[in-house]
């Protein structure tokens, strides 16, 4: 049996990093409501103040803080009501003279001449338009200034930027109605095996339910690619042959698990390789679960393949840590969902090799990490963690105690 001649992970990165520059993601321009979940392609400045106008952040009455200084509860200040905001309408006429105040709604412009509101559970009207102030109001209370939000020319969202419902409430906010973002992956989910069924079957002796294709294509809709297709297939070379060629048409990424290791019926190498015509960039990565994976790269149809191991943890954490890097790479997205924990107990990392730990985290301001451990082709320790922390292949093992950085499951 042919043993695998492995690559680091650092060195399967650096092979994908050079040789799929055609994989670069393109942009394009959607508008705000298609943009929740697409990742900026270019830095947002935004091109006026918000809010444009001093506004009130409650019901009250506009006043120059001056007049209302010794104002309370005992000896209200009187002022006289000289006008009203009206939302939607223009204000700007308005003026509050010494001695005079303006009723102003939540949101509402305050007029030149004033310089506070008092809410208005501190004020009582009286006869002859006359308000009685009981307390006093600081120079800039309760009013937003002009760019106090944000300033002509502050960058409002920077490239790379993952949006977020209040990311698009910031755009709206500021007028802008598209925004220019990266073009996501379209990929291909191919699961081989003769032993896999679908999870609507009752499986047979020695047969079990496909995971992989599911957990793979959910992974990476989540991450915003465009899954194209998503198919289960036996160990048969001219169908998986058929299938890889057929996806070189319309996918960016085409990732398969299953027949990736030295086994008699592991075939995925050699059927990748022959649809790269630039066969076969990393066969065995050193990595702990993991590897008995694959890549290449079709510099004529810019179609990247990777296999993976057919174990569903393996799967899982290698996808995340090559092919959804080479995403981040490639878009800008910092990739986040990142948190610093102490380990609660002992664990062994495998010399040489980078090892991926399964961990679910405890409650509390300081949350702690505890090791989930799972035998192989287990898939409920996946479910039952939280995230998975990285051992480089230069670490003996990692102490209670000591902290490391958890990747969060999405």
């Amino acid at each position: 049996m042919k043993l695998l001649t492995v690559d680091t992970v650092s060195e399967a990165r650096k092979k994908l990093r050079e040789r799929c520059s055609g994989l670069m993601p393109g942009t394009e321009e959607v508008s705000l409501t298609e943009a929740a979940g697409r990742i900026l392609a270019f830095d947002i400045f935004s091109e006026e103040n918000i809010p444009p106008y001093r506004r009130s952040i409650m019901d009250g009455y506009a006043v120059r803080s001056s007049d209302v200084g010794a104002a309370g509860d005992m000896i209200p200040t009187m002022l006289k009501v000289s006008g009203e905001v009206l939302l939607g309408t223009d204000s700007s006429g308005l003026t509050v003279e010494p001695g005079c105040c303006v009723y102003v709604p939540t949101g509402g412009y305050v007029p030149e001449g004033a310089d506070a509101v008092v809410m208005i559970e501190f004020c009582e009207a009286f006869g002859d338009g006359m308000l009685a102030v009981s307390k006093s109001a600081a120079h800039g209370e309760n009013v937003v200034q002009i760019g106090e939000d944000v300033a002509e020319g502050d960058m409002l969202l920077p490239k790379g930027r993952k949006l977020r419902p209040q990311d698009i409430g910031v755009l709206a906010a500021a007028g802008i109605a598209s925004v220019p973002v990266i073009v996501p992956w379209r990929v291909t989910v191919i699961s081989t095996g003769d032993e896999l069924v679908g999870p609507d079957e009752t499986p047979g002796p020695g047969q079990i339910r496909d995971i992989n294709s599911y957990t793979i294509a959910s992974r990476s809709a989540a991450e915003g690619f465009s899954v194209v297709r998503v198919l289960s297939l036996k160990d048969d070379d001219r169908a998986i042959k058929d299938a890889l060629e057929s996806a070189k048409a319309d996918s960016d990424l085409v990732v398969m698990s299953g027949g990736s290791s030295q086994g008699k019926k592991d075939m995925s190498a050699e059927l990748i390789g022959k649809a790269a015509d630039s066969g076969v960039l990393t066969h065995g990565i050193a990595a702990k679960p993991g590897k008995p994976t694959i890549t290449a790269y079709d510099s004529k149809s810019n179609t990247l393949f990777i296999g993976l191991p057919g174990h569903p943890a393996a799967a899982l954490m290698v996808y995340e840590q090559v092919l959804i890097w080479l995403w981040h790479e490639f878009s800008g997205h910092d990739g986040g969902l990142k948190i610093r924990a102490k380990v609660t107990a002992n664990i062994p990392a495998a010399p040489g090799r980078m090892t991926f730990q399964l961990v679910r985290l405890t409650d509390g301001d300081e949350p702690e990490a505890v090791p989930v451990f799972a035998r192989s082709g287990m898939i409920s320790p996946m479910s039952a963690s939280d995230g998975y922390f990285v051992m480089s292949e230069n670490t003996e093992g990692i102490r209670p105690g000591d902290t490391v950085t958890v990747h969060l499951w999405r």
